[in-house]
């Protein structure tokens, strides 16, 4: 019953956050949280991210802002436009194989909030 309330009050607050925080600014806070865990666990950085993970965020945060669907906009790996170079595409699905159920660990709000919003 407590897990159902605590499901319950995170589609809540996704409801609300959801009318504040555009789509783009959803994915960026995401992947950002994604590459720190990454770049903490794998590269050992303390506070800052290492020279390859700086590269890569400033890369997925640069095709976010000029993603020509918008608000409108998919998961990247479910767009017809696939604008990431296939390099990157890698290292970036490597990134969230490896972080993605570390977020429930770490970011349990923002976990719950990425399942329900794949699933509405």
């Amino acid at each position: 019953m407590n897990v159902m309330r605590f499901v319950y009050l995170i589609f809540l607050t996704h409801k609300k956050i959801s009318c504040k925080v555009t789509n783009i600014e959803y994915e960026k806070n995401v992947v950002d949280k994604m590459i720190r865990i990454y770049c903490r666990k794998k590269h050992k950085s303390k506070s800052e991210l290492c020279v390859e993970c700086t590269r890569i965020h400033q890369y997925a945060f640069g095709k976010l802002d000029k993603c020509p669907f918008g608000e409108n906009k998919t998961a990247c790996k479910d767009c017809k436009v696939h604008c990431y170079q296939k390099e990157m595409r890698e290292k970036v699905r490597d990134i969230m194989r490896f972080s993605g159920p570390r977020m429930m660990i770490y970011y349990p709000k923002d976990f719950v909030i990425h399942i329900l919003k794949k699933r509405l």
